[in-house]
């Protein structure tokens, strides 16, 4: 067996002894141009020369949730493409929504801000059925946040391309339902992954779309924002706050208006982070399967051949 590695974005040594661990007969090496023909390949943003080179590949595994550094590839067409189910994600990223659900809610930015001043200030408390929040996808990492949240007493609600029925969640779906979903999400949580469809899915008329004083948080692909309609959006007065982790060029320029706007929270790219043992430890099992003959549909995270959502 062959494993080749590709992440430009990760010291790969740690990787590779894990894999080497747990198939000592293997050759594991990163992958090079030219490089021999491989059985498996763990890529994040891998070149197209990877691609055009590994036609024969069992299986394709993306060292992450979202797909879409693939979406820009022509990918081998008999090659199954899986991308990791959770390995840690949905826990770090219930927990940073949660925080900053409760931030918003609370008005802790607020206090925070007194504070500094040295303002001894207390805010009247606001009503817990005005605070709808509305997550937009609702797969693994969707479904955790607003698990997590219903303990808090919320009102959850829950968007996705097509039906899904949550517990506890006023679901909609598709373009139709769209609009009621922003009318009533008085805090919006970004989570789709990035398509062609949903490239640019948050821009001025769906950010006017949410209810005065409403917010953001966006957690997903900093390509889903328009960040000028944001910016026109917070300055306007309609909406009180966003939080955004991702954005269209990381890291952040420094001379970003995002940075020093009032209304605006900027974090590192660190809502969510790839662990590698549970990754690796989800990728082995795969290919532990798939070499007993385990068919690709039947095992998590299996994107299909031709990746979509």
């Amino acid at each position: 067996m062959r494993i080749v590695f590709h992440d430009l974005t990760v010291e790969p040594e740690p990787w590779l002894a894990e894999l080497r661990r747990a198939f000592p007969q293997a050759t594991v090496q990163s992958w090079q141009p030219g490089a021999p023909a491989a059985d498996y390949a763990l890529v994040w943003a891998p070149p197209q020369q990877l691609l055009d080179e590994q036609p024969q590949l069992k299986a394709l595994f993306n060292i992450a949730a979202g797909v879409d550094a693939l979406l820009k590839l022509k990918l081998p067409a008999a090659v199954p493409v899986f991308r990791l189910d959770d390995a840690g994600m949905a826990v770090q990223m219930a927990e940073y929504v949660c925080q900053a659900v409760i931030r918003f809610y609370r008005e802790l930015d607020a206090v925070e801000a007194d504070s500094r001043r040295g303002l001894w200030q207390q805010r009247a408390p606001r009503l817990r059925q005005d605070f709808a929040v509305g997550v937009m996808g609702l797969g693994v990492l969707g479904q955790r946040v607003l698990g997590a949240l219903h303990a808090f007493g919320y009102p959850l609600r829950g968007w996705s391309r097509s039906a899904r029925t949550l517990p506890g969640v006023q679901t909609f779906w598709g373009a139709a339902q769209w609009p009621d979903f922003l009318r009533g999400s008085r805090i919006l949580v970004n989570l789709l992954p990035l398509t062609p469809e949903t490239d640019k899915i948050l821009d001025r008329r769906a950010l006017m779309s949410l209810p005065v004083g409403g917010y953001l948080i966006n957690v997903a692909r900093g390509r889903h924002l328009v960040d000028e309609d944001l910016l026109a959006v917070l300055d306007s007065g309609h909406l009180a706050g966003a939080l955004l982790d991702v954005f269209q060029q990381e890291p952040l320029p420094a001379d970003h208006p995002f940075w020093h706007h009032p209304r605006i929270t900027v974090t590192p790219h660190t809502s969510a982070r790839t662990l590698r043992r549970e990754s690796l430890a989800q990728i082995i099992g795969k290919i532990v399967a798939l070499e007993a003959g385990a068919l690709p549909q039947s095992l998590g995270g299996w994107v299909r051949t031709e990746v979509g959502y």
